[in-house]
């Protein structure tokens, strides 16, 4: 059982470059070219010319095997194609195979350099950014990466068989022009600092993956489904096992494994992802040696079941890796397009009857820390009363928002011990009562005697486990949770389409959000099957906000706008906030595995691996 729930199969795009443009050429803006790197408030930590990145072993030995364990929710997979709407492709495809016009780093937030590109440049208007391509860029099949390429990504993307995510997070692209071979210009709506991060962090495939090679045709991309991705990344696709394993081979001709963003990564010959059907397989598949790495998400599972022979012959390690990465919001979600949800007194009093400081105390071990917002953990997060840049933001809604807005930042309702527990309990009685709901006859009715029944919804039957006190404290209040597992293709599609009550969810963070939060939280959205905004909540003021910290032209007003957004989702009470981990738990085989002495502040715990890690010398038999 994971104590962080998936979080929901949408694409991430990483953040990315630019400069600015000059000179005339053919009557066209042609760019000056200098930039290496692009930084969304102008600051970047590594210089033109800079020789590697500075947590990676630039020495690091290429070769050997790295095992690793699918933790999706998936058993198996059946597509290779990972931006279509309908399937399951293999864990990690999209990070080993598709390269990016700019990567960015583990050491640094709000920044990145060329990769596939050589040069960036933000036009002074900011209404406009062009990549110049690096001319020993290659696909995997042998042809050069070139701007047609690159357009036809994001006109594919763009079209009718991707997640809608992709139209959200690019709603202010007006545009992508080639202007040579090797140029490629992106034309925005309107100015936007972040938007360049956006599109320099879209993996770029070949316009030959899905065509006929014998009779040219293109197929729609919804039927290139196991067609082999025609990408530019460090590794392809090996040996596949389907229900089994995959293994991803490095490729020893890879075009950037010189490049400064790429020194010293990507070790590994072989990347394999085991697939086992369920948690406790995983774990038992870990002790008996069958992979080399396995990072937990389970309290539990940490404290009391990682441990065996292999453990105490030092051959397997267990460690925590303390992150400055954001908290994200793991949270429980409330969908406001059912009743009685639409009624933030209801959705208050649910909130008031989750005690997380027990539940923290007796299933997790002291392990976590209570998530407090959208931006924990970054300089987005809100805090206090609204400074007077917020106040300003958010004055013009002030009779669409709820008045505690225009206060002191939404704090978790805190109880760990019966008397604080109680005390919520009562104040969450007097919210239902205000809302129509009394209780009588065995349970809490509304005015028509409906009693009120919630369903939560996952695709994981122990998930049970966590959810239980929550819905005992329910009970309390005559309110009936009723838990209900489903097979992971139905709860997919049950998302897809907004069919539930009560769902979990593990939001990643950001230090940079930008474009991909009207996919959360906005209005249009919230209309749109298979979009992001699971929560349904539509608020002009969102729309407002949102659109402000994409378009903020300093770093104060791009702060004011996402602590404003911050505090009105909040105070929506849309989210029931969860829990978060300061350190990733991992245990991996010491024997067969090196790495890097210190991980850096922003890694990931297996990508941190995937990417620095290496082989060791010494086989397992003389250790």
């Amino acid at each position: 059982m994971h104590d962080w729930p998936h979080p929901p199969s949408l694409p991430r795009a990483l953040r990315a470059a630019g400069g600015i443009l000059t000179a005339l050429v053919l009557g066209v803006c042609v760019p000056a070219w200098a930039a290496h790197g692009y930084a969304l408030w102008g600051h970047l930590k590594y210089p033109p010319g800079f020789a590697h990145f500075d947590y990676v072993n630039p020495d690091a030995p290429k070769g050997g095997e790295l095992r690793l364990v699918s933790n999706l929710r998936t058993s198996t997979f059946d597509k290779y194609n990972p931006f279509t709407l309908r399937g399951s492709a293999p864990a990690y495809l999209s990070d080993l195979l598709f390269d990016s016009l700019l990567v960015g780093a583990a050491d640094e937030v709000g920044a990145a350099y060329g990769l596939l590109a050589e040069d960036v440049q933000v036009a002074p208007d900011r209404l406009s950014v062009t990549f110049r391509l690096r001319r020993e860029a290659r696909f995997h099949h042998g042809k050069p990466v070139l701007a047609e390429d690159v357009r036809h990504t994001f006109e594919t993307l763009l079209g009718p068989h991707t997640s809608p995510v992709y139209k959200t997070m690019l709603a202010d692209l007006d545009g992508v022009d080639v202007l040579d071979a090797r140029t490629v210009r992106f034309r925005f709506k309107r100015p936007n600092r972040e938007l360049p991060l956006t599109v320099g962090g879209i993996p770029i495939f070949s316009r030959d993956w899905g065509v006929d090679p014998a009779t040219g045709r293109r197929k729609p991309f919804n039927e290139v489904v196991m067609e082999v991705p025609i990408g530019s990344g460090p590794y392809r696709i090996g040996p596949v096992k389907f229900g089994k394993d995959i293994t991803y081979v490095r490729d020893p001709d890879y075009w950037a494994r010189d490049l400064p963003v790429r020194r010293g990564t990507f070790n590994f010959d072989r990347i394999t992802v085991k697939i086992y059907k369920d948690n406790t397989a995983r774990l038992e598949a870990l002790k008996a040696g069958e992979f080399d790495l396995m990072r937990f998400f389970s309290a539990g599972d940490w404290a009391r079941r990682v441990n065996g022979r292999r453990f105490d012959t030092g051959e397997l390690v267990k460690a925590e890796f303390r992150h400055r990465l954001p908290t994200g919001f793991q949270s429980y979600v409330l969908n406001t397009r059912r009743p009685p949800l639409d009624d933030r007194r209801v959705r208050q009093a649910l909130a008031l009857a989750l005690d997380f400081e027990w539940m923290n105390e007796r299933l997790f071990y002291g392990s976590y820390e209570r998530v407090r917002g959208l931006f924990g953990n970054t300089a987005c997060a809100a805090q206090g009363e609204p400074d007077a840049a917020q106040r300003r933001l958010l004055e013009p809604w002030r009779a669409q928002l709820p008045p505690e807005v225009f206060g002191p930042m939404w704090e978790p309702p805190v109880a760990g011990t019966p008397d604080r527990l109680r005390a919520n309990l009562r104040l969450a009685q007097a919210l239902l009562r205000q809302a129509g709901w009394t209780y009588r006859d065995g349970a809490l009715r509304n005015a028509k005697g409906e009693p009120l029944v919630l369903e939560y919804l996952d695709s994981n039957e122990a998930g049970a486990r966590v959810v239980t006190p929550w819905g005992r404290n329910l009970a309390r209040l005559g309110v009936e949770l009723r838990f209900r597992p489903v097979d992971f293709a139905l709860y997919q599609q049950r998302l897809r389409t907004f069919d539930f009550d009560v769902i979990s969810l593990a939001f990643q963070g950001t230090h940079s959000p930008g474009a991909e939060y009207a996919d959360l939280f906005g209005s249009a959205a919230a209309r749109t099957e298979d979009s992001g905004n699971f929560s349904g909540l539509a608020s002009p003021a969102l729309d407002d906000v949102i659109a402000r910290m994409v378009q903020a032209d300093t770093e104060p007003a791009f702060l004011a706008a996402c602590r404003a957004l911050e505090r009105v989702v909040a105070h929506s009470q849309v989210l029931i906030p969860q829990w978060s981990a300061p350190t990733h738990r991992m245990a991996y085989n010491a024997w067969r595995l090196a790495r890097p002495a210190d991980m850096p502040p922003y890694a990931s715990g297996e990508g941190w691996a995937i990417e620095t890690w290496w082989a060791t010398s010494a086989a397992p038999a003389a250790r």
